[in-house]
């Protein structure tokens, strides 16, 4: 329970509706929909209510909002619908796609072809057929795990669906099907004990594509109601995030939004779980991207190493980046969870205090702000398996 409670510390100055809003938003438990937020069931799903009133409560139309640590990219959806600028980076190349398919906003006209592409997508895929091969990620082990006897159809399947995708015309309309096709690949093999057939995969296929063409065109419109908003996102670590181009003109992020990996709690960013938990790096063949990398590169720490040394020595680097880029005008919004709070919690705060972040609160008195997380996937945790979490906001601006 100790650490659950707040020091005595700075308020933050914003207004007392606001602030009851935000309070309100990060305990909100409805399930993600909306928008574009649901084209991938990205592991750490982050709140967009919570996003929304964060953008709300600290930002105005045009401020820059920054989040270093992406994800699935949220904060920059909502940023973008609400007539603000979002800079996201992050180290993992399937979460820069994603963020960026989330992000584009497309036609009219593109969003016709890709409802056309719904429905001739599916007399594309048939397992009797021959498939396309792919040889280059195959050897590289990319399709691991996806040539037993439960899943080669489905692989085929799969590689049937890209092909057609990679025939539309333009880089992005192909990542817009990609996406789609890495969704209805999630659904059919990600967790599954009975592994969906290749009659349930073609049917969804064309399913997914139809709502997230229907996604994308409320985030058009949104957009388009702002005027010149934008988004960018950058794959790159963190840390060093200051010497990229974008802020050496001098402009600062009013708000930086985010959720970084959480210590001693092991999600699998980078990997889909098949076969009874086996895991699979298709997600990045179907994205048409490279990985290569170990857990511990996606959550700054090895879940095996108790002592969380490489963790908080990485999230100092991280966080001092952030300062560097932020002004006295900033507040920074993190959602965090930990695998022992009492510990890590104390140690995270340590950090962010010597990376030149000091604490606030919304309200005088009152406990740190914990939000419950229903059916979060978690995959394992020190302590081992979970299925639920609870994760704090903490609220910072430079000291």
């Amino acid at each position: 329970m100790a650490a659950r409670r707040s020091k005595s510390g700075p308020i933050l100055r914003m207004d007392a509706l606001l602030a009851e809003q935000l309070r309100r938003a990060a305990l909100d438990s409805n399930p993600v929909s909306g928008l574009t937020h649901n084209f991938y069931r990205y592991p750490a799903r982050f709140s967009p209510a919570l996003a929304r009133a964060a953008i709300q409560a600290f930002t105005e139309p045009g401020d820059l909002v920054l989040d270093p640590f992406v994800g699935g990219g949220t904060t920059l959806v909502e940023a973008l619908v609400a007539g603000r600028h979002g800079i996201g980076a992050d180290i993992s190349a399937l979460a820069a796609f994603i963020s960026v398919v989330k992000t584009t906003v497309y036609t009219d006209a593109e969003l016709m072809t890709l409802s056309r592409w719904a429905a001739r997508v599916g007399t594309q895929i048939d397992w009797r057929a021959d498939a396309a091969t792919c040889d280059s990620y195959e050897e590289a082990g990319y399709l691991r795990h996806l040539s037993s006897p439960r899943t080669w159809r489905l692989r085929k399947a799969i590689d049937q669906a890209l092909v057609s995708a990679e025939k539309l015309r333009g880089q992005r309309l192909e990542r817009f099907a990609r996406c789609a096709v890495l969704r209805t690949a999630q659904w059919a093999l990600d967790g599954r004990k009975v592994l969906a057939s290749v009659d349930d995969f073609r049917d969804r296929l064309c399913e997914f594509v139809l709502e997230m063409v229907g996604g994308s065109a409320e985030l058009a419109s949104a957009a388009a109601a702002h005027g010149d908003a934008s988004t960018q996102c950058l794959h790159r670590s963190t840390s060093g995030l200051e010497t990229e181009s974008v802020f050496n003109q001098g402009r600062r992020p009013r708000l930086v939004l985010t959720s970084p990996p959480y210590p001693g709690v092991h999600v699998l960013y980078h990997r889909w779980q098949i076969h009874g938990g086996k895991e699979s790096p298709a997600p990045f063949w179907i994205a048409k991207r490279l990985d290569g990398k170990g857990a511990a590169y996606y959550t700054m720490g090895d879940r095996k190493t108790h002592a969380m040394g490489k963790y908080f020595v990485q999230l100092h680097a991280s966080l001092e980046s952030v300062a560097a880029v932020c002004d006295r005008d900033t507040t920074v919004v993190q959602v965090v969870a930990f695998s022992d709070p009492k510990l890590q919690l104390p140690r995270y705060l340590s950090v962010a205090e010597d990376a030149g972040f000091e604490e606030h609160f919304l309200v005088a008195g009152a406990d740190r702000l914990w939000r419950s997380v229903p059916n979060r996937k978690w995959y394992a945790s020190q302590k081992g398996d979970t299925t639920s979490s609870e994760e704090v906001v903490l609220f910072h601006k430079l000291k």
